[in-house]
């Protein structure tokens, strides 16, 4: 920090004191009605915030840098700061002024980080907050995440850095806390809100006292994560971070949970962007499947299917219950009964972390009130569904009916803001705050009542009886009617045409009123808080009833999008199968404004690989992706969008599909299509679903089509994949004869003169031609370019040699490359650079006929024969 080195005041070396516990942070330190800041700090500041900057005085000769923030608007500044990846320590007084010798006591009393938010104010409402760790024990990847605004706490280990990678991908957290000298920085460096934390935060023993003492338990064994010991090397840090920001108890984090890679269908960080599940190539939130799933009527519901689109159980019991759980809402109408009730629960989950935090305003406790209040209806509801399957669910929502009443004796209907301004404790709940209110009311007419009397008595008929929050009670009197003021007015205040005074009984009386009012406001406070412990004894049963109700949120919201949207009920088997009839692109078919054209898929035990060739454009890559996604919404419980749908056993999902360069690492777009290839290839499994589109063309002709031929071979004839391979390389097409788990399959298109009209069909079988060309004259490439491609294709076509042909599907097992040239790249056609434009052609291109007299004509015609036996 840039401070001078010279003596300070007394209060400044109050701030400099708590600024040296928080060196890398913003401190807002309170003063007054400002949350100020100063030298470094105000500068930083000033230029993030765009506010004043200014100057506090001298401290020797050298004037403080100052720049400030009301305290009654410092959300929206914090939000602001928060959103930058900024922390910062918010400082309030904690003793009392009357009282204090010198500055008034202060504290930090809480640290605001990206990861550790709670305020309704800095938080996207549906979308998850994730604080996370990440350790390496020179084995394994222990891995935590905490949300601290729900009280979710999550570990996992990891054997590679591509799943670490995954992960990090997967749950996008705000912080992400490393130990020092952490070997594998280089896998988290590009990420925001990186925080370096000591070894000591890491130490196993000191997680797992830290853990017990959190949750009350000699071990850890309950929990399932006793063993996990890289994770809880991670959880440890957590805790310990959260304890230090916080600066209070964390009752809202009861539990903790180890996920397991074997319980899910895992996408690693290619996949789940190439997918676009809830973020677009773009990064935002347009146009991707969270985006057409997602019409929750909770924010709390909206991130559970998040979390359940990024990570698809693979347990099929649970499942079918959860498909059983929306046939049953869609059948008997009930989901559309549940929107309107589950609206008014709103996110309970996140006000009950501010109840345990203690953070819960006014308004927090009249939301929770509507939930308390909404449960029967909701109870009765599910109790008329039959059959039943619904009633477990039912049973984890319950009901509070004491505290519903406790509420709505408690709290005013419409609440203020903030508990210091009064006014939320409603009537009637507390005979001594009903009397100190109704003292402090009383004041308007005892005041009129003065008013009448003393005009009365001193003559003075401009004579007021007034207040203020400055000057509390007075008597004010005009200048010209100064001399008829009785002797025992005692001057309080000199205004330019008035004069303010005070006398005895209105001196006692406002003692009594301001008594009243700052009594009132005290013990409003404490009823208050009184309320939060009396709703913190029932903290764990709540939080057990907002978890069943985001799943009920989810389960009708899918039965709301089933019914909508024309999806079926998937058939989950553990045979190896993936059948779909009519199956449809989730988010295509709702930003096209054409019909879009449905397409069937069969893959088995006996047909692993479909070769899917046909034009650019023609919705390979829709095909695939439409499988993908289908697959998956099948394994997170949900209905598809298809006629008919039959899905085996699927443990991961792959994707190789685009690519670009990572200048930052040094790859090139290539290097980035084999690093994702080797990922598929070295752990793909035959109950793997892997879409491969257009390996090998990041390179040479031959290079290229021996990769994807040897990929083919591998994902086929070892891997036994899933395999959807879309190419242009119709060699690959020969595959089908060769290995019997593989078809060919095309969406085909059909000319019409230069033009192409795509089908958007698939059908058996390989596609005739690429129409490359077609495609590029769409794209508008001049018909100049056209015209000498069309014939360098004729060259290329014509010069294929048949017997090579032959030989290459005699030989395709071992030598999948046709027989080639002795230096076959460079002896093709393509690249005789010294070939020009057919000019006979050129002249053709050049003329109009309907202008041309039957003279003209022969006379061109003897040119044009006379250009072409010259080039000849």
């Amino acid at each position: 920090m840039n401070q001078d080195k010279t003596p300070h005041t007394p209060m400044m070396q109050q701030y400099l004191a708590l600024k040296a516990q928080h060196p890398e942070i913003l401190l807002f330190y309170r003063m007054g009605d400002f949350y100020e800041l100063f030298y470094d700090d105000a500068k930083k500041a000033s230029r993030l915030l765009d506010i004043s900057l200014t100057k506090r005085g001298k401290s020797g000769g050298n004037a403080i840098p100052m720049a400030g923030v009301p305290h009654h608007a410092a959300e929206n500044y914090l939000a602001r700061l928060v959103q930058m990846g900024e922390s910062v320590a918010i400082c309030e007084q904690i003793g009392d002024p009357a009282t204090s010798k010198g500055p008034v006591e202060r504290q930090v009393v809480r640290i605001i980080t990206p990861g550790t938010l709670s305020d309704e104010a800095l938080l996207a409402d549906r979308q998850d907050n994730c604080l996370a760790a990440v350790y390496h024990d020179g084995q394994q990847f222990g891995y935590g995440i905490m949300d601290v605004s729900t009280g979710r706490f999550v570990l996992n280990q990891f054997d590679t850095e591509e799943a670490l990678i995954a992960e990090l991908q997967r749950t996008q957290p705000a912080e992400l806390l490393y130990p020092e000298g952490f070997h594998c920085y280089s896998l988290i460096e590009q990420r925001k809100g990186l925080r370096r934390r000591p070894e000591w935060e890491f130490d196993l023993g000191t997680a797992r006292h830290l853990l017990c003492q959190q949750f009350g338990t000699r071990d850890l064994v309950g929990f399932g994560v006793e063993q996990s010991t890289t994770a809880l090397c991670a959880a440890g840090c957590l805790l310990q971070y959260v304890k230090d920001t916080q600066r209070t108890a964390l009752p809202h984090i009861s539990s903790i949970s180890l996920e397991r890679s074997q319980d899910m269908v895992i996408m690693d960080a290619a996949t789940r962007r190439n997918l676009e599940l809830t973020l677009n190539l773009s990064g935002t939130m347009e146009n991707t499947l969270a985006e057409v799933l997602d019409n929750t009527a909770t924010p709390m519901g909206s991130r559970l299917l998040k979390r359940w689109i990024h990570q698809p159980s693979r347990d099929i019991e649970e499942l079918n219950r959860r498909q059983d759980m929306i046939a049953l809402l869609m059948e008997q109408g009930r989901h559309e009964e549940l929107r309107p009730l589950l609206r008014q629960i709103g996110d309970m989950e996140r006000v009950l972390a501010r109840l345990a935090l203690r953070s819960a305003r006014p308004r927090d406790l009249s939301r929770l009130r509507a939930a308390l209040l909404a449960q029967p209806d909701i109870q009765t509801l599910l109790s008329d569904t039959t059959p039943s399957c619904l009633d477990a669910l039912a049973a984890r929502i319950g009901q509070f009916p004491e505290l519903a009443e406790l509420l709505e004796q408690a709290v005013v209907d419409t609440p203020p803001v903030l508990i210091r301004d009064g006014g939320v404790i409603r009537d009637g709940f507390s005979p001594e705050l009903d009397e100190l209110r109704e003292l402090a009311a009383g004041a308007h007419r005892y005041l009129e009542e003065l008013e009448a009397r003393e005009k009365a008595a001193t003559g003075i008929s401009t004579l007021k009886v007034a207040y203020n929050r400055v000057h509390g009670f007075y008597i004010e009197v005009s200048r010209a009617s100064a001399h008829l003021v009785p002797v025992h007015y005692v001057r309080r205040q000199t205004l330019k045409n008035n004069e303010r005074y005070i006398i005895p009984e209105l001196k006692e009386y406002e003692d009594k009123v301001l008594n009243a009012q700052s009594k009132g406001l005290a013990l409003e406070k404490k009823l208050y808080e009184a309320l939060l412990d009396r709703l913190l004894e029932q903290l764990q049963p709540l939080q057990h009833s907002a978890i069943a109700l985001a799943q009920l949120d989810v389960f009708a919201n899918l039965a709301e999008r089933a019914e909508s949207l024309h999806y079926c009920r998937p058939q989950l088997t553990g045979d190896e199968v993936i059948d779909i009839e009519e199956g449809r692109h989730p988010v295509v078919e709702q930003v096209m404004t054409d019909p879009f054209i449905a397409n069937p898929l069969s893959m088995s035990e006996r047909r692993k690989m479909l070769v899917i060739t046909g034009p650019n454009m023609g919705g390979k890559s829709t095909y695939m992706r439409q499988t993908a996604l289908i697959v998956l919404m099948a394994y997170i419980g949900s209905f598809v969008p298809a006629q008919r749908a039959r899905i085996g056993k699927v443990d991961r999902i792959f994707t190789r599909i685009g690519a670009s360069d990572d200048l930052a690492s040094g790859r090139s777009t290539f290097m980035v299509e084999m690093t994702e290839t080797a990922n598929i290839l070295n752990n793909a499994s035959r109950h793997s679903l892997v879409l491969m589109d257009e390996i090998g063309r990041g390179t040479s002709t031959y290079d290229g089509l021996a990769l994807a031929w040897s990929c083919a071979d591998a994902l086929a004839n070892r891997l036994h994949a899933y395999t959807l391979f879309a190419t242009h390389y119709f060699e690959l097409t020969e595959l089908a004869g060769l290995w019997p788990e593989v078809a060919n399959v095309h969406l085909d298109a059909v000319e019409h003169g230069d033009t192409i009209a795509f089908m958007h069909a698939v059908q058996e079988g390989a596609a005739s031609r690429s129409y490359g060309l077609q495609v590029a004259a769409l794209a508008g490439v001049p018909r100049t370019v056209l015209t000498l491609a069309r014939q360098k294709l004729a060259e290329l076509e014509s010069g294929h040699r048949p017997e090579d042909k032959a030989q290459t599907s005699q030989n395709a097992a071992t030598n999948p490359l046709p027989a080639q040239h002795d230096d076959p790249q460079s002896s093709l056609p393509l690249f005789d650079t010294a070939a020009e434009p057919d000019s006979a052609l050129m002249m053709l291109d050049d003329l109009d006929p309907d202008e041309l007299s039957p003279r003209q004509a022969l006379t061109l015609l003897y040119q044009l024969k006379q250009a072409r036996q010259t080039e000849r």
